[in-house]
């Protein structure tokens, strides 16, 4: 077992081990300055120091350098106050060579060796005169990094369509790969703009119960199909997958029909085990 500290660098963003420093005590989102492969950067405290197997962890552990000090948080609070005018000048110089690409997020390396600005574009764009007239307006090292429409919505934030904050600006560490099969066996509607999020992919959330309703999707008969019942032959209308229950529909013998709800398991049919392939990401 190994010890360590929980951090993470963004809100909503990947948790991160690291080494905790001997002698330091560390407290829930208490601010701290670590070693990256990207070199210095300033994080928050997710969770203090506890044992995790050595299985569990990505070899070596990099280092919780200090807790962050009160010059630490001024610098940090400083790029932040910089960002603003960062962006509309970069908004400024993208119109002026005329770019096709919308600017999303910027940042400032903490030990101030670069600044980096996100983007996206529907296309591959040729930035090397932009980064040039960029590096010379701020003095410093300039990267252009492009980012996916799923990535745009993270950093900018949102209300998904369900009224609560978008998840992968929240409270989703890393994108979940999601499907039109999951809204097919949850019995979703499959009209785009009831399933899509407000980036315009599939809801990430669709994966949230995707495994309980595969599992419950192989326990039921199929919608339209016939099944016997304890009162005889009849035809499947709907499904409820958290109930379990089937609602059918049985001749009356007059031309009319009659519905039933009926628990899954006092039903006969032919269950189907075969796995449908799995649809591309949406």
């Amino acid at each position: 077992m190994t010890k360590v500290v929980g951090i993470k660098f963004k809100n909503g963003g990947k948790l991160y081990y690291f080494s905790p420093k001997e002698g330091d005590k560390y407290e829930r989102n208490m601010p701290v300055v670590v070693e990256t492969s990207k070199g210095l950067e300033y994080a928050w405290v997710v969770f203090p120091e506890k044992e995790v197997a050595e299985e569990d962890l990505v070899s070596p552990l990099k280092p919780i350098l200090r807790i962050a000090t009160q010059k630490d948080k001024e610098f940090y609070a400083s790029c932040e106050a910089k960002k603003p005018q960062a962006m509309k000048l970069c908004k400024e110089k993208i119109i002026k060579h005329g770019l096709e690409m919308k600017l999303v997020d910027c940042e400032y390396a903490f030990d101030g060796s670069k600044i980096v600005f996100y983007f996206t574009s529907a296309s591959r764009v040729d930035f090397r005169e932009l980064v040039k007239d960029l590096a010379s307006a701020f003095k410093n090292r300039i990267e252009l990094r492009q980012v996916g429409t799923r990535d745009e919505t993270k950093y900018l934030g949102g209300i998904a369509p369900c009224g609560r904050i978008c998840c992968c600006a929240g409270n989703m560490p890393e994108f979940k790969k999601v499907s039109i099969k999951m809204a097919k066996t949850q019995g979703l509607s499959l009209n785009p703009g009831k399933i899509s999020g407000i980036c315009g992919r599939l809801m990430c959330c669709l994966s949230y119960e995707s495994d309980y309703y595969a599992e419950a999707y192989k326990k039921m008969p199929k919608v339209g199909s016939e099944v016997g019942t304890p009162d005889g032959k009849a035809i499947v209308v709907s499904v409820n997958m958290l109930k379990m229950q089937v609602k059918t529909k049985m001749d009356d013998g007059s031309g009319g029909w009659i519905y039933k709800d009926h628990s899954v398991e006092d039903l006969r049919f032919k269950k189907s085990n075969q796995v449908e392939k799995e649809d591309e990401e949406a």
